[in-house]
């Protein structure tokens, strides 16, 4: 009989193998996958947006983005992810769905996405070139500023990519990834960093 265990595990805990990767020297791309986040998608029910919007606002202290882009609260991320839609991303268990629920009920459909997606951060002074390589999005800085977002695809995988702050003066990108696709997208992005030179690591930090 197999043997069969519910522990939760990431999505690249087979794929990641931390340390450097590619080139010698000094690496142009750094990678690394966050792991345990709590992440909510809110979509607004038909013509409920407007409470969909108030919700937020008084639990958040913060309008929830209604463009690509994303929103910074004290200890939360509001992403935008489609029309009268957004992700919340956050830590420590205090926007959990069973927290959120009760905000946005009757206004909004919550789905726990927390164990769905991988969260891959990319920075360093190449991440832009590697990432031009899998993306259509222009990523140039006077287009693709911090807080930026978008809803696209890489390699033909549906991705969440946003610019988060810039770390040392370089800029920092996210992109959440279905966990079904996301072994099958690191390696692509492997690919793409290599000439580059990468460092490869995870974090429990956001």
């Amino acid at each position: 009989m197999a043997d069969f265990s519910w522990d939760v595990r990431s999505p690249l805990d087979r794929a990641l193998v931390a340390g450097p990767y590619g080139v010698q020297g000094d690496a142009g791309v750094a990678l690394t996958e966050i792991r345990n986040f709590d992440l909510i998608q809110v979509m607004a029910r038909r013509g409920k947006a407007g409470e969909t919007a108030k919700a937020a606002q008084a639990r958040f202290g913060a309008a929830a983005p209604e463009t690509p882009k994303t929103v910074a609260t004290a200890d939360a991320t509001l992403i935008w992810s489609g029309p009268d839609q957004f992700l919340v991303l956050s830590k420590g268990g205090k926007h959990t769905m069973a927290a959120l629920a009760p905000v946005f009920a009757g206004s909004a459909s919550l789905s726990d996405q927390s164990h769905a997606r991988a969260l891959i951060s990319i920075s360093g002074d190449k991440a832009r070139a590697m990432l031009a390589k899998l993306s259509s999005v222009d990523l140039h800085p006077d287009v693709f500023g911090v807080g930026a977002a978008a809803a696209t695809s890489m390699d033909h995988t549906s991705v969440t990519l946003w610019r988060g702050d810039d770390r040392n003066g370089q800029a920092v990108f996210n992109l959440l990834v279905f966990a079904t696709f996301a072994e099958s997208l690191w390696h692509t992005i492997l690919d793409s960093a290599a000439e580059y030179g990468a460092t490869i690591g995870h974090s429990e930090d956001l």
